[in-house]
């Protein structure tokens, strides 16, 4: 019954559908809502449908405050310590475990509708999901992937793989990369985004130790080693570590390999489309990474809201929630940030994810289980600083098995540390 009377305060609180009519609450009730400081066209997107959100509720008020990204996971930390922490909150994925096992977060499961929890995508709730509740909603998730020049695969006779059922295995890979050097300009064949900073490194490459069968933890008991050093992690960053001896992989120390036509192959993401359309045109392919064993594996995970034990209105904040995860509301975010859309009914609504769109193999990955959320955890930011200085290393020719067990025991002490992070009390 306590959803139900959730349910009919949401339909209350909000004008389905864009409709303009205001409803009326009976006294003025107000949220505070923080939000990382993104690029500008996100930020104006959140100020543009809190105050639509305001529009639609005579009496409701929401104070909205932007946090700069860079120093956004320490001021959150500083305002949960002090008792301070807003209604409403942006989490960057694998960070909201923390947060939740501190008793910090408030359950969404019995707050928002059954059939809108039903229709986001599976890798958004498990992204939000932490020990069997769902502590976070995002409204857009990410996409990884190759991006391909179309020209260059053809003239290299390397095949094109129509789907992540098609992915090339380790060999095929490493052959296609030694055809399409040969016939670069610099003898190169693939930009990695060596350039970008350490959470790519986890977010980027931790799913081709997945897809060998290897982890970053034991995600069926609680540390790492004989799980981050096994012999299948180190099978699969020795492959990578090879491509980089061989002379394959540019380190596009200017951002553009891939756009100057320097290689034909990009490890990237959603991001990346617009720039890379322009420049390629018709030629630009969107395709699955390659596999280390039997099936690929992708990355997941962006920012996600979460409501804070310290809200006062839950059904308010819940109802703020709902809006923004509308399909109208959702279309507008992801067209300012080109991420993917985060529900069922906007992917079918959109033009560049929907069937046939030219992102929807991101899609295709999120919805049909070949991404892999991040280790739900709260040793997270541990376990992938130790992923990416083992990265680090390796691409720079260290051993792979010694680096890869030095990072696996970084992890291990972090859990033995926090008693592997056992239940504080109940979370319901």
């Amino acid at each position: 019954m306590g959803r139900w009377r959730v349910l009919a305060s949401v339909v209350a609180l909000f004008a389905v559908g864009g409709c303009a009519e205001r409803h009326d609450v009976a006294a003025e009730r107000e949220l505070t809502v923080w939000a990382h400081a993104g690029r500008e066209a996100e930020r104006a997107t959140v100020e543009v449908q809190l105050r639509r959100f305001e529009a639609a509720n005579t009496g409701v008020r929401v104070r909205l405050t932007f946090i700069p990204e860079g120093a956004y996971n320490g001021q959150v930390q500083a305002a949960a310590l002090a008792g301070r922490l807003p209604d409403l909150l942006e989490l960057d994925g694998p960070y909201l475990y923390s947060y939740a096992w501190q008793r910090r977060l408030r359950p969404l499961d019995d707050l928002l509708p059954e059939a809108l929890q039903a229709d986001l995508l599976p890798s958004v709730l498990a992204q939000g999901t932490w020990r069997g509740r769902l502590y976070g909603v995002g409204v857009f998730d990410s996409g990884l992937g190759l991006w391909a020049d179309r020209r260059a695969l053809t003239a290299a006779g390397v095949r094109i793989p129509r789907g992540p059922e098609e992915a090339w295995g380790a060999a095929e890979f490493r052959a296609a990369l030694a055809a399409l050097a040969a016939l670069s300009p610099g003898g190169q064949a693939i930009d990695l985004k060596l350039n970008y900073t350490d959470e790519w490194f986890t977010y980027a490459f931790s799913p081709l130790i997945q897809s060998a069968g290897a982890d970053l933890i034991d995600r069926g008991g609680a540390g790492a080693a004989g799980v981050l050093d096994s012999p299948a992690a180190v099978r699969a960053l020795t492959e990578v570590q090879g491509w980089i001896k061989a002379g394959f992989v540019d380190p596009n120390l200017d951002d553009a390999a891939f756009l100057l036509g320097r290689v034909p192959l990009a490890w990237g993401g959603h991001w990346n489309y617009p720039a890379y359309r322009a420049a390629l045109g018709d030629d630009l392919l969107l395709l699955p990474l390659p596999r280390m064993g039997p099936g690929m594996v992708t990355g997941q995970g962006s920012w996600q809201w979460s409501m804070t034990r310290q809200a006062g209105d839950p059904e308010l904040a819940a109802a703020l929630l709902s809006f923004l995860l509308q399909p109208e509301q959702v279309l507008e975010m992801t067209a300012a940030n080109g991420a993917v859309p985060a529900t069922g009914d906007a992917v079918a609504r959109s033009p560049a994810y929907g069937p046939g769109g030219p992102l929807h193999l991101f899609v295709r990955q999120l919805a049909g289980g070949y991404s892999v959320p991040r280790p739900r955890t709260p040793a997270y930011p541990v376990i992938t600083a130790a992923f990416a200085r083992a990265f680090r290393d390796i691409r720079h020719g260290a051993p792979v098995a010694a680096t890869l067990s030095r990072a696996a025991a970084l992890i291990d002490r972090e859990m033995a540390a926090n008693r592997f992070y056992p239940t504080v009390e109940s979370t319901s």
